[in-house]
């Protein structure tokens, strides 16, 4: 495991040296999203039975945040390596494509974990989130991240550019994670919207998570928690495919 534990280490360093934009900007930018759709939306009534909306904001901007940055950690990391040629001497390092699938996506759970917990802390000054069910808070922050850094890790593959990855990024993860319910309760929507809301697999994560804090939830947390770890299972299988027949990382 030395060497798996040696990527994972460079990984985790490689996000840390830059904390101020990795993990304090992310902290910086929810607050200021529930700053300002908690004083947009202070008379709203509540969004779930029992939860006032402020509250119902924290666990998606803990979600939305993970999410992103997850996907951000191992895709940019790959992008980078590839354009600067230095890629070529991890391919050549003893290392299983299992391993250096597990290092990058571990770091990007690492990540995730850590934004997730600042924002809460930071939250926490404006109203206090209890936590209703530890096991479905940790299950769907472990498995929503780690869903997303190998969909990272995918994207960091096919990109061959930065205005590549960026694309996948603006028009793809953040649309999906956007309208996923952060900011709205899916018995909110019209029919229609509810029935299409349904195909974003980036809904279950949210709503599972935030059942955790609530212990209510617009689908069953089982659900949720089926859907997540099957597309989990899809997206990392991908993802190791790639990395076995060396899809534009030999090249």
């Amino acid at each position: 495991m030395t060497g798996f534990s040696t990527l994972f280490y460079k990984e985790m360093l490689r996000f840390y040296k830059v904390a101020f934009q990795t993990v304090l900007a992310p902290v910086v930018m929810a607050l200021l999203y529930l700053v300002v759709f908690a004083s947009a939306f202070k008379t709203r009534a509540d969004v779930l039975p029992g939860v006032a909306y402020v509250a119902f904001l924290v666990p998606g901007l803990m979600m939305m945040s993970m999410i992103q940055n997850a996907f951000a950690n191992s895709s940019s990391s790959l992008i980078q390596s590839k354009i600067a040629g230095n890629l070529i001497f991890i391919l050549l390092s003893p290392l299983s494509t299992l391993e250096f699938f597990l290092a990058f996506v571990g770091a990007s759970v690492a990540r995730a974990m850590i934004v997730a917990a600042g924002i809460y802390l930071a939250a926490m000054f404006f109203i206090a989130v209890p936590v209703s069910h530890p096991f479905y808070l940790l299950a769907f922050a472990f498995l929503g991240s780690a869903t997303l850094g190998a969909l990272g890790v995918i994207a960091g593959i096919w990109a061959e550019r930065f205005d590549q990855l960026a694309g996948f990024q603006n028009f793809v993860v953040m649309p999906l994670s956007f309208l996923s319910g952060v900011f709205y309760s899916l018995r909110a929507l019209p029919p229609f919207w509810r029935t299409v809301s349904r195909a974003n697999p980036l809904l279950y994560m949210i709503d599972g998570f935030r059942y955790g804090f609530f212990g209510v939830s617009d689908v069953s947390p089982l659900v949720s928690l089926g859907i997540v770890f099957g597309f989990f299972v899809g997206v990392s299988a991908l993802a190791l495919i790639l990395l076995a027949r060396g899809y534009r990382l030999r090249n």
